[in-house]
Order: structure tokens, then C-alpha cells, then sequence
């Protein structure tokens, strides 16, 4: 019997550039046995079967499978696949060029509890741009493009002017309580 790894998955798109029309997965599942490996990717379906597991590190093997018919169609000629130690790692090529995100990974509209988003990829669609769409990439980074300096607060802040104001006016107040004479007790 088979049961479900982690899926996670986030994206990207463009209604102008193929390339940064992408979906990225990630099958978190360490120490995948190579020669165990079937990966058979469509433009709507991803299948997937291995056997993980190492039992010289007393890591029991697992057989782990699971299918996804996607929300729309990829390229699977453009799409890329890694493995690492830790994970099984694809980037999917949208067919079709849009500018609007899926609203799901899957074409069913029903809770799938093994695939989460992966937010460490994730970047919101008024967020997204930059940025390259290859496994070599940093695959745990967070695309930070679009952010502006101070973590998106740019627009010409001047803190220095800021905190002298607010010392003159801290000043002009507490030189004007100085003034003011004490009330009469009656």
C-alpha cells in the first residue's frame, strides 16, 4: 500500500513572458531510492511513485505515490525535474500565457490534504516579478523583488527630517508647559 508525500507548490505568471509562467513543486520525501523513481508528467497530469527510505540509517522504506490533474495545461518538454536528498523538485511550464494565477493546483475543487502551498516560494501576483525560473536557482529563497528598499517602504521617507521634527515639537511642547503658570489653589 502506498500513502501520499507532501506536495508543496506555488507560482508565477506572465501574459508576455513563456518562461515566467511557471508552476513549482516540491515532493518533500527524503532519501527517494533513484532506481525506484517514476515520474510520468502530461500536459494535464503528474503521476508519481517512489520508494524512500534508507534502512542503514534505520530509516524504514516506504512506497509513496500519488496523481494531480492540473487546473490547466503545462509544457512538459519545458518543464524541468531534480532530486536531492530531501525532496523531488519540478518546475512545470504553463501552456498558456496569463497574467492571473490558478486559483488551485488540481482541476477538482475539492480539499486534497497532502498538497499545501509552499510559501516559501510563494509571491503574490501584484508582487511577482524578476527573478530566474530554473532549478538552479535557490530553491528555498523568497523572491523578494518588487519589495523596495526598506521591505517596500521606499517613497523618499526621510527619517532623519522625521525625528527632528519630532524632537523641535517635543521641545516647543515641553518649553511652552515652562511657561504656563502654576493654577491657584482655592
Amino acid at each position: 500500500m502506498s500513502t501520499h508525500p507532501e506536495v508543496l507548490w506555488a507560482q508565477r505568471s506572465s501574459d508576455t513572458t513563456a518562461e515566467k509562467n511557471v508552476v513549482y513543486l516540491s515532493v518533500n520525501l527524503p532519501d527517494i531510492q533513484e532506481n525506484t523513481l517514476k515520474c510520468d508528467l502530461t500536459s494535464k497530469n503528474l503521476s508519481f511513485a517512489a520508494t524512500a527510505g534508507n534502512e542503514s540509517k534505520n530509516i524504514p522504506e516506504n512506497n509513496y505515490a500519488f496523481s494531480i490533474n492540473f487546473y490547466k495545461e503545462i509544457d512538459p518538454e519545458k518543464s524541468t525535474k531534480k532530486l536531492s536528498s530531501r525532496s523531488f523538485y519540478l518546475v512545470l511550464r504553463k501552456k498558456d500565457k496569463a497574467l492571473e494565477y490558478w486559483p488551485r493546483l488540481t482541476s477538482e475543487k475539492i480539499k486534497t490534504p497532502y498538497i499545501k502551498t509552499d510559501f516559501s516560494k510563494w509571491v503574490d501576483e501584484d508582487e511577482q516579478g524578476g527573478g530566474s525560473n530554473t532549478l538552479d536557482d535557490d530553491m528555498g529563497g523568497m523572491d523578494m523583488s518588487g519589495m523596495g528598499g526598506m521591505g517596500g517602504m521606499s517613497g523618499g521617507m526621510d527619517f532623519e527630517k522625521m525625528m527632528a521634527d519630532i524632537k523641535a515639537k517635543g521641545s516647543d511642547e515641553a518649553g511652552a508647559d515652562e511657561d504656563e503658570e502654576d493654577p491657584v489653589q482655592v
